[in-house]
């Protein structure tokens, strides 16, 4: 078997995997504390939400965090089915070995309120085809949490989703072409008054990126040793540990690796809803950036972007993406 490509029968495999669809993931759990405004206190002032209606009743996206066990797990044990051990067990000795969570949906009912006892219990909802990516080749396993409270009443949904995948061996980067960026679009101030963005912090690891910023130039590191290309900026190479390095310019040109639209809770200078993507630079690196020139619902995976500077107040330009509606 290759870690590349699964040496299985796809389809012998995927009757196997299909059939624990519908089967218990997990049962009989319970919240190993009762809702309680201490919590409620501490998760608003991580997060910065100051709406009025807490602690009297929990923020909805507290959901998982009341059925969660902690570093001591649940008193009673884990409530995790032999199914969904089996499951796991399985896709391991395929060689789907690495996990990594990808992405999770929440439905709210009613809010919960302190006093409330959670209890919970899950369903391996489904397991997807065998899927390529670029992190290796696997299988996409979603299951949804159903979270009760009191005498049983369904008060919200948690669907979540991973990818059990055999890791793609790594390839030696090849020193990327020159290319020619084109001019970077500069776009209008925003409006005076509104609450300044947080300032980004410049070290001495890190000052030469923004020095390029200010050129409009978006710059990468790239390894003198192995000319792997690294963002963001480090010291050290990840993959042979050189401590030489050059800069390149990159070319403005990527896609939409991935992406969240963030609702809630509100910041100051942002106005909720709006995307923030994980773009894939066309060099091979990613980096974390707003998504401008679409509604933020039509924003997609795969979707190309291009580089362009967004001026948000007197003193602060930042690289950000433009997206192309399809």
């Amino acid at each position: 078997m290759t870690r590349d490509d699964l040496d299985v029968d796809p389809d012998e495999l995927y009757g196997r995997l299909k059939a624990y669809e519908g089967r218990t993931a997990a049962s009989g759990g319970a919240g190993r504390d009762p809702v309680n405004e201490p919590m409620i206190r501490h998760w608003c002032e991580a997060m910065g939400d100051t709406n009025p209606a807490y602690p009297a009743v929990a923020p909805p996206t507290m959901l998982q965090a009341w059925t969660m066990g902690g570093l001591a797990g649940h008193p009673g044990g884990s409530a995790r089915s032999e199914a969904y051990d089996e499951l796991l067990a399985l896709l391991d000795d395929v060689g789907c070995t690495s996990v990594v969570a990808t992405d999770c949906e929440q439905e709210y009912l009613r809010p919960l309120r302190p006093g409330d006892r959670v209890t919970f219990d899950a369903v391996i909802e489904s397991v997807s085809p065998r899927k390529a990516t670029k992190l290796g080749t696997g299988y996409f396993v979603t299951t949804r949490m159903n979270v009760r409270a009191g005498d049983g009443e369904l008060v919200g949904t948690h669907r979540f989703r991973i990818l059990k995948y055999a890791p793609a061996r790594p390839r030696k980067a090849a020193r990327p072409e020159p290319t020619r960026k084109p001019e970077p679009t500069r776009t209008p101030e925003p409006t005076a008054g509104r609450p300044r963005r947080p300032r980004p912090v410049i070290n001495r690891d890190n000052a030469g990126f923004w020095a390029g910023v200010a050129r409009h130039q978006l710059l990468i590191q790239r390894c003198l040793d192995c000319a792997t290309p690294r963002f963001p900026w480090l010291p050290g190479c990840g993959a042979c540990g050189s401590q030489r390095w050059e800069t390149f310019e990159a070319s403005g040109a990527g896609t939409v690796f991935s992406y969240v639209v963030m609702h809630h809770p509100p910041f100051p200078a942002f106005d909720p809803p709006y995307a923030v993507a994980l773009v894939e630079l066309a060099e091979g690196v990613r980096m974390v950036s707003d998504i401008t020139g679409v509604p933020y619902d039509k924003v997609r995976i795969g979707m190309p972007v291009e580089l362009e500077f967004l001026r948000v107040d007197e003193e602060l330009e930042l690289p950000v993406f433009r997206g192309a509606e399809a």
